[in-house]
């Protein structure tokens, strides 16, 4: 029992003892309205009500007709809100803090629970009987002991933060901690005293099966009224249940999440769309605890009930209500994460939108819009809390927690993606949810959407071609000399930019000029890695390289015209709607602003280290920034030439002092302009190729921007055990094979420059695929006996000809040379 209510107790004891409680008719002996009590003076009255307290004396309560200063906070404060002697406790509709304290105190003295048992069995399972419960608008008995100072142990500590206090204390405190953008006291429960009863009840032991049984009544009906009722709309405390309902510490426990935690997940999921964002709001308030304890208790059961069950074509993952629910309720818990951590949503990229034409597509004549229409989806809770995942600068829980991997090894991406594309209104897809996939998944449903538009496209040109009697081109076909590679590229891509750009969405072909090789994916491997070695060439001068970071950047005083980056996005959107990985060395922001977003400060700190340092001390400097820093409103940075450019960021910048007060403002509008302003020319080219290719994909959707990085560029970890592991043999050879031990031994003791080179001689590319060297299906071949020839291979297929040498010395030095000396294409 806190202070505060056992001081109200004993007040009414001494007013019992002074003025009775206005009955003629009252029994009780220790009561002044009593005929056989014995009147006492104020000091006598003011010891006994201390000694009636301790011992839980009977209390008679207030007579309506005896009216008294205090009498408004009796009634209010009656027999249902504090410790009744009747045992039942029948008329208890709803519950605060004070009466479980005195319920507790009361079973504790009776040593015998059973009436809290009954009491929490039946408020919990009421929907009426929760929203009412745990209110803030409830009296507070401290209110009526101001002249009373607390103890040190009740005042706040000061290192106490406003989610260990409670919402109702939080409230107080707007400045500590707290988002700007929401107001707790939205709700109207007191969240402290919530968690300070579950604290008490989980302590006992039969409470929590009560909570269980409880929860399982009550979420029946909770379904009904959300799906059928609008009960939300009616009445917003509704949500009260929830919230109340959440606190429970014990949900991802065992005897949860067999019935009562998935039925309440799926009424939960029902929720419109605005409850759901309060919820969210609401949990961002409550820091890193709660939304860790939200986030584990909707994957541990989405894990449980993955791994408790066996799913296949016939019974989908997608169709497992319980799974579904929990992730629908996953996300309430990723979106608190984002806005508890840090948030931009103001620097964002303006998006070109295509002109809209009023005539029918061919797509809408065969019948296939849905699955081509335009424009990214838009997360209905994304767009009622206003806050995207690409907004995200650091959100509170890494994103990574919240992939489940146990999910991700069920569901089945070719179904998965059918849901997400056309049945999108009656079938759950996760891509809806794709927080909850990890890029190896996302990345399987990004190949099926490309290679659906590559075989739509190859049909549309075939019925063309036999409605105008033309050779059908089912493929993107670039015929190219390897010495003019630049030119040939960019005259063939342009071109059909210009006439055609659905073309591009065909599976691309490349040919080199005189050379044999068959484009089955290993020939275009090579093509874009050419293509990038030369636009990269310093020489050139189209991006400026850092020695440093080893990154490469805009140039923003490059010569080059505009189609020239224009190729180079092209090139990247090529590289992943084919599935082709590049070795491109970009900063992170070149990413985000290729999904919306505007280069600010934080960016700098990997694309131009050396300038975010600089900034980074201006902002932290205790000094005086005007006089010893002796900054002004223009900048210089060097041309394509070394020689010095001058900028103002504002007119007459070099007139403007940098001071404490703007110091701020001159560090942001130097990074719009390194970042933004000063490259908007060759960005706004390179970005326009790259969506030519992928506008219509939904990779913006799926993909963080560290995502898109790893599908354009791969990973630059390489687990060579892990391809040891899955690598298949063919001709004769086997894992036990002594050439093949010999092998494996050698590629082991390679260096990291060497490995690349096997990697790049082997498969086109020495970067590791999304999900590792252990996703790369590679093959080793017999390649005839001992020989002087050096091993070959066929990029398309990842496969390596080896043929049987004598000794492991030879192959060593066979595979060595075979690897330095590789480049162009033949046919054996």
């Amino acid at each position: 029992m806190n202070r505060a209510t056992a001081k109200h107790l004993i007040e009414r004891y001494f007013r019992q003892l002074t003025d009775g409680c206005g009955n003629g008719d009252c029994t009780n002996e220790i009561c002044a309205s009593c005929c056989d009590f014995q009147s006492l003076d104020n000091n006598s009255a003011a010891a006994k009500a201390l000694e009636l307290f301790k011992i839980n004396a009977k209390l008679c309560n207030p007579n309506p007709s005896k009216k008294d200063p205090d009498s408004d906070l009796d009634n209010k404060m009656s027999e249902t809100d504090l410790c009744s002697a009747k045992e039942d406790f029948s008329d208890l509709n709803y519950l605060t803090e004070n009466t479980v304290c005195m319920i507790l105190s009361f079973c504790e003295e009776e040593g015998d629970y059973s009436a809290l048992i009954r009491i929490i069995g039946r408020i919990f399972s009421n929907t009426d009987s929760l929203i009412k419960s745990f209110r803030k608008d409830e009296p507070n008995t401290c209110e009526n002991l101001d002249s009373v100072e607390p103890t040190d142990e009740e005042k706040p500590s000061e290192q106490e933060t406003p989610e260990e206090m409670g919402a109702s204390s939080a409230a107080a405190f707007p400045d500590e901690g707290l988002n700007e953008s929401f107001d707790p006291c939205e709700v109207s429960v007191d969240i402290g005293a919530v968690r300070r009863v579950y604290d008490r009840l989980l302590s006992l032991d039969r409470v929590d099966a009560a909570l269980v049984n409880a929860l399982i009544y009550l979420t029946p009906n909770l379904e009904l009224d959300l799906e059928y009722l609008d009960v939300y709309e009616t009445n917003p405390d509704y949500l009260n249940i929830f919230v109340i309902v959440l606190e429970n510490s014990n949900l991802h426990s065992p005897e949860y999440l067999e019935v009562a935690l998935p039925q309440f997940c799926k009424a939960m999921s029902k929720l419109p769309v605005a409850a759901l964002a309060r919820l969210s709001k609401l949990w961002s308030v409550y820091g890193l605890p709660h939304i860790r304890r939200m986030m584990e208790t909707f994957q541990q059961l989405i894990t449980f009930t993955v791994v408790s069950n066996e799913y296949d074509g016939g019974n989908l993952v997608n169709d497992d209500e319980t799974v579904v629910a929990a992730t629908q309720c996953l996300k309430v818990a990723f979106y608190a994460s984002i806005l508890a951590g840090e948030v931009d949503v103001e620097h964002n990229e303006e998006d070109v939108e295509d002109p809209e034409s009023d005539e029918l597509t061919l797509h809408e004549l065969l019948g296939e819009e849905r699955l081509y229409k335009k424009g990214p989806r838009v997360d209905p809770l994304q767009n009622e809390l206003g806050v995207r995942t690409l907004d995200s600068l650091k959100p509170l829980i890494p994103h990574e927690d919240f992939v489940n991997e146990s999910l991700n090894e069920v569901v089945e991406m070719d179904k998965d993606f059918t849901f997400f594309k056309v049945n999108a209104e009656t079938k759950f897809s996760f891509q809806s949810c794709p927080f909850i996939l990890n890029v190896i998944t996302k990345n399987q449903g990004l190949y099926y959407d490309n290679r659906i538009r590559m075989y739509s496209e190859r049909r549309l040109t075939a019925l063309y071609s036999m409605v105008q009697g033309q050779q059908p081109n089912p493929y993107l076909k670039l015929k190219v000399r390897r010495d003019h590679i630049i030119d040939d590229a960019l005259v063939r891509l342009e071109m059909i930019s210009m006439e055609n750009p659905s073309d591009l969405k065909k599976q691309l072909f490349v040919e080199f000029e005189g050379e044999q090789g068959v484009d089955e994916g290993g020939v275009s491997k090579e093509f874009f890695q050419l293509v990038l070695e030369e636009i990269f060439n310093p020489d050139i001068g189209m991006f400026s390289y850092d020695d440093d970071t080893k990154l490469f950047w805009f140039n923003s005083s490059s010569l080059e015209n505009e189609a020239q980056y224009t190729l180079v996005g092209l090139v990247l959107g090529l590289a992943i709607y084919n599935n082709c990985i590049l070795d491109v060395h970009f900063p992170m922001v070149v990413y985000r602003k290729l999904m919306g977003k505007k280069g600010i400060y934080l960016d700098l700190s990997d694309s131009h280290p050396a300038l975010y340092q600089s900034l980074k001390e201006l902002l932290e400097y205790s000094g005086d920034v005007e006089k010893d820093m002796m900054l002004t409103y223009q900048i210089s940075h060097t041309d394509l030439f070394g020689n010095p450019i001058l900028y103002d960021l504002k007119e007459e910048g070099e007139q403007i002092p940098v001071t404490k007060e703007n110091r701020q403002e001159f560090v942001d509008t130097y990074a719009d302009y390194i970042l933004n302003k000063s490259v908007e020319r060759q960005f706004k080219a390179f970005k326009k190729g790259f969506l030519i290719v992928t506008n219509e994909s939904p990779l913006k959707y799926l993909f963080r921007p560290e995502e898109v990085e790893l599908l354009i560029c791969g990973s630059r970890k390489l687990d060579f055990e892990a391809l040891e592991k899955t690598t298949e043999y063919d001709g004769g050879y086997s894992k036990d094979s002594q050439i093949i031990k010999d092998f494996w031994e050698t590629i082991h003791l390679f260096g990291e420059e060497q490995k690349r080179l096997f990697l790049q001689f082997t498969t086109g590319t020495d970067r590791a695929p999304v999900g590792g060297l252990g996703k790369l299906k590679m093959i080793i071949a017999k390649n005839g006996s001992d020989t002087d020839r050096l091993p070959t291979s066929h990029t398309c297929f990842n496969a390596l000809l080896l043929p049987e040498y004598s000794s492991k010395e030879k192959l060593k030095e066979r595979l060595l040379k075979a690897i330095t000396y590789a480049k162009g294409f033949g046919m054996l």
